[in-house]
């Protein structure tokens, strides 16, 4: 059913990530060689120069442009305390939302002009320290392009309403619409699917448990091997665009319980609920995003909390994979 508050909301989210995008673009332009450079380590993640240039933006557009009738508070990355409400000093329990933030998904591709990062924001009613990840009813991401793209994307979606995708021409400051198309395939050969293991810590394992998934699966070797190719898209938006694109079959992150197993340090290593944030748009394009053992994530929205999850591209293949990866993470972790 056509809600049309949240459409509003959706419609302001989307302006604030566009306003974000040519604020990082426009910045680029002018200092590019300082983007890489650290600007602060947090308990959640590296903070590097191109993400202050986001930071800023983001709260100047939250005082100028966020409607009062709304109260809302903000948890982003580098905030003091993780949160700040709008109107401006607005208690916590008199807020009526909070929308969780990720200014800049995929920094370390982006800031090195690698590969497109993504903005990520997700909106839900304000429950206080019980809104979890599957209370968000709003969701929209926008894709953040290297230097030589023209084009980016922008995908949103309310609860029950399906995806809206829109690809917006910045030379000439137009869009069109496209249609989200997930994988249809029942199997991995001749695809994209992988786990994720982007540092140093943990890669022997995690590779170990992706190995053997592959061969319970009957693909490790098969007709001389090299039917499942994988892509570590360092970034947690950009791995869902992937699925809701229809490019990977299954993507999925299971450092949390690697990490946990091997005794390093989970909270600056992980998936936080920020970076995942965006769920609810591949959900609404068909893709299954679950717990690693299935069901639903139900993390709460904050900055820190480590998040392990899997996402496959159509129903088929989660009920493929899920006992198979049950029993082999209950071997391996």
């Amino acid at each position: 059913m056509h809600h049309p508050l949240l459409w509003s909301l959706r419609v302001r989210l989307c302006a604030l990530q566009a306003h974000i995008r040519d604020t990082v673009i426009a910045a680029r332009r002018r200092q590019s060689g300082k983007f890489a450079r650290v600007a602060g380590v947090t308990a959640a993640d590296t903070i590097y120069h191109i993400d202050r240039v986001s930071e800023h933006a983001i709260l100047d557009w939250f005082e100028r442009e966020w409607p009062r009738t709304a109260p809302v508070e903000l948890v982003m990355e580098g905030l003091e305390g993780g949160a700040v409400t709008f109107p401006r000093g607005t208690p916590v329990k008199h807020t009526q939302w909070k929308c969780i933030l990720d200014p800049i998904d995929g920094t370390r591709g982006v800031m090195y002009d690698k590969r497109s990062a993504f903005i990520l924001a997700g909106l839900a009613p304000q429950r206080g320290v019980r809104t979890h990840l599957g209370d968000i009813v709003v969701a929209v991401m926008t894709e953040l392009p290297t230097s030589k793209q023209d084009r980016a994307d922008q995908l949103s979606a309310i609860r029950g309403e399906g995806v809206l995708a829109v690809t917006h021409d910045l030379a000439k400051g137009t869009k069109r619409r496209w249609t989200p198309r997930p994988s249809r395939a029942r199997g991995f050969e001749h695809g994209f699917a992988s786990l994720a293991r982007f540092f140093p810590e943990g890669k022997a394992l995690l590779g170990a448990v992706e190995e053997a998934l592959w061969r319970e699966l009957g693909l490790l070797g098969k007709n001389g091997g090299q039917l499942v190719f994988d892509d570590q898209y360092i970034c947690t938006g950009g791995q869902l665009f992937e699925l809701i694109a229809g490019h990977d079959r299954m993507l999925g992150d299971l450092r949390p319980a690697a990490y946990a197993k091997l005794g390093y340090s989970a909270a600056s290593l992980c998936c936080h609920p920020y970076d995942i944030c965006t769920a609810l748009i591949a959900r609404e394009a068909g893709c299954v995003i679950e717990a690693p053992a299935g069901g639903t994530l139900r993390l709460p929205l904050d900055t820190t909390t480590p998040v392990a999850w899997m996402g496959y591209a159509n129903p088929a293949l989660a009920r493929l994979v899920r006992p198979v990866l049950r029993r082999i993470m209950a071997a391996h972790f």
